[in-house]
C-alpha cells in the first residue's frame, strides 16, 4: 500500500486479541486505510455498521478483524449445533477469497472456518459442515441447501457479515438473503456487517429491515473510480476492434491485464483471437469448471498468465494484486459493471490503466457511464491505417472439445457455413433446387384440392333413395356439418 492510500491510525492502537495481532503482523499490515479507522471503532464498540468505500481500500480486512474481535469475547450457546459467524458473497471466487483472507487473519485463533459454495465439492463440503464450524463462508444457494437439510442451525448466529450486497440484488439472491436473515437470532442478539462498492436505496431497505440501527458509513472520493487511474476511450468500428485491441496490446506488453467482455461467446471468440496472435490468453467465464476457474485465476495471480478475458463474473470481489491495466472490449450496459471492472487496477493505492472501446455497438452506454461517473473519460484517436492485419484464431489452444464460435474482424460470430465456403455453396444449391420444385409442389396441391371439392356433394343436392323406403315417404337428405335438419310439418 501507498502511504496516502493509509491513515495515521495503527492496529496495535486498538485492544485486539493477542492471536489476531499476530495474523495482522503477519500479513504485514500496520497501517489503517480510510474505510478501516472509519468502521473499526463503531464494529468494536459493538454497533452495526453499513459501509460504502470504492473496491480494494480494505473492507474484507476490516469485517474480519470485527469478527474475530467479536467471536473472542463471546461465548457461544450450548447445545446448538451451527457456526457462530456466517459470511454471505454473491460468488464462488469472493466466497474463496474471503476465505483465504481469514485463513491468513486467524490461523492462530481456535476458529474452524468451513466454505460452501456451488459447482464442485458438494459432498466433501457437507462432510466438513457436518464436523462442525465456527466460520461458515459461502454463496447464498448452497448455504440454504444444507440448511434445509439440517446441517447446521443458524440459531448460534453471533457475527453476520454480507459483502458486496449491491451484487447479491444484480444476482437476483436478495429471497435466499432475507430467507437466511429471518431465521438467525434477532438483530439485536449480533453484530451485522453490510459492505459493498455502492449503496443503493434497496441496499440501505435491507439494512435496516435485517440490522440494528446501523451506522451508515461512507467514504467520499472525487470520482466515482478511483483516481490513480487513467482512464480513455476509443471509438472504433465493430470491424477494428480485434486490429485495434491486438495492436495496442502488443505495445503495452501486457504484464498482468485483465480484459472484459459482455458475454461469453465474445469471450471465448476473443481469446482465440489473442491466442491466435501469439498473446498468452485464458478465458474465464461462467462455463469454466469450478477447479478450471481457480486454477486459471491463480495464473494470473503467479504471472504465468498476463492476460485473462473475463465476463463480469471476475469483476467484484476479487483482490488481484497489480493489475496494469483493464481493457474494456465492450462497454457494460450497467454504469455500476464499469466501476467495478475499472477497480480491478489502481488497487490498495497503485496506479493502472483502465481502455475502453465504444464501438457502433456499445457506444450508447457511454453517456450513462460518465454520468454515474460525474467526469468524461478522455478520447484517444488511432490511424485506423496503421492498424495490423491480425491472424487467424486459435481455438486449439484454448482446451476445450466443443466447437466454438467464430469472431470476424468485425467482432460478430459467423456460423458453421458462413466460415466454411464448401458448406455454404451447398446450402445455396439445396435452397436453390427447393425454390424450383415449388411450382410443382404447388401445382400438385391445387389438383388434390380440386378433386376434393368435386367429390364433395352439394348442399341441396339430394342423394339416391335409400332402399326399402316406405312408398309416399319423402326420401331424407343429408345434413352437411353445422347444419341443422328441419323437421317436418303436417
Amino acid at each position: 500500500m501507498t502511504e496516502h492510500h493509509l491513515s495515521d491510525q495503527q492496529f496495535s492502537d486498538y485492544d485486539l486479541p493477542a492471536e489476531l495481532q499476530q495474523g495482522i503482523e503477519q500479513a504485514a499490515f500496520r497501517y489503517l486505510t480510510p474505510i478501516q479507522a472509519s468502521v473499526l471503532p463503531q464494529l468494536l464498540a459493538g454497533h452495526d455498521v453499513a459501509g460504502q468505500a470504492q473496491t480494494g481500500t480494505g473492507k474484507t480486512a476490516a469485517f474480519l478483524v470485527a469478527m474475530f474481535t467479536r467471536l473472542k469475547n463471546g461465548r457461544k450457546k450450548e447445545g446448538v449445533h451451527g457456526p457462530r459467524a456466517l459470511i454471505l458473497a454473491p460468488t464462488r471466487e469472493l466466497a474463496i477469497q474471503i476465505y483465504k483472507d481469514a485463513q491468513m487473519l486467524g490461523g492462530s485463533l481456535p476458529y474452524r472456518l468451513t466454505l460452501a459454495y456451488g459447482g464442485t465439492g458438494y459432498e466433501s463440503q457437507r462432510r466438513e459442515l457436518e464436523q462442525g464450524a465456527d466460520v461458515l463462508i459461502g454463496t447464498p444457494g448452497r448455504i440454504i441447501d444444507y440448511y434445509k437439510q439440517r446441517i447446521f442451525s443458524l440459531d448460534a448466529i453471533e457475527v453476520m457479515i454480507l459483502d458486496e450486497a449491491d451484487r447479491m440484488f444484480d444476482l437476483g439472491f436478495i429471497k435466499d438473503i432475507r430467507f437466511l436473515l429471518r431465521r438467525m437470532p434477532p438483530p439485536e442478539e449480533r453484530l451485522n456487517m453490510l459492505f459493498s462498492a455502492t449503496l443503493s436505496l434497496r441496499v440501505n431497505e435491507l439494512a435496516y429491515e435485517h440490522m440494528n440501527n446501523p451506522q451508515t458509513i461512507k467514504i467520499e472520493s472525487s470520482s466515482m473510480t478511483v483516481d490513480a487511474v487513467e482512464e480513455q476511450v476509443y471509438f472504433p468500428a465493430n470491424e477494428e476492434k480485434i486490429p485495434l485491441l491486438v495492436a495496442l496490446l502488443k505495445d503495452i506488453d501486457p504484464i498482468r491485464t485483465l480484459l472484459f467482455v459482455n458475454t461469453k461467446y465474445t469471450a471465448e471468440s476473443v481469446g482465440a483471437w489473442l491466442r491466435g496472435n501469439g498473446l498468452s490468453t485464458a478465458v474465464l467465464s461462467g462455463d469454466v469448471p469450478q477447479k478450471k476457474r481457480e486454477r486459471l485465476l491463480q495464473e494470473f495471480k503467479s504471472g504465468k498468465i498476463g492476460l485473462l478475458v473475463a465476463t463480469d463474473v471476475a469483476a467484484r470481489g476479487l483482490h488481484i494484486p497489480d493489475v496494469s491495466h483493464v481493457i474494456n472490449f465492450d462497454l457494460p450496459q450497467d454504469p455500476e459493471d464499469y466501476v467495478h471492472r475499472v477497480g480491478r487496477t489502481a488497487r490498495a493505492g497503485a496506479g493502472g490503466d483502465a481502455i475502453s472501446f465504444a464501438c457502433e455497438t456499445h457506444a450508447f452506454s457511454l453517456g450513462e457511464i460518465e454520468q454515474f461517473i460525474g467526469h468524461k473519460i478522455p478520447v484517444a484517436t488511432y490511424d485506423s491505417s496503421e492498424l495490423p492485419v491480425p491472424l487467424k484464431p486459435d481455438y486449439a489452444g484454448s482446451g476445450e472439445r466443443r466447437s466454438r464460435p467464430s469472431m470476424g474482424r468485425d467482432g460478430k460470430t459467423r456460423s458453421r457455413k458462413e466460415r466454411n465456403p464448401v458448406a455454404r455453396d451447398r446450402a445455396v444449391s439445396a435452397s436453390a433446387a427447393q425454390v424450383r420444385r415449388m411450382p410443382e409442389v404447388r401445382d400438385k396441391a391445387v389438383s388434390e384440392s380440386a378433386a376434393q371439392v368435386r367429390r364433395v356433394p352439394e348442399v341441396n343436392e339430394p342423394e339416391n333413395e335409400p332402399e326399402n323406403e316406405p312408398p309416399g315417404k319423402p326420401a331424407r337428405r343429408s345434413v352437411r356439418a353445422g347444419q341443422r335438419e328441419t323437421p317436418a310439418v303436417g
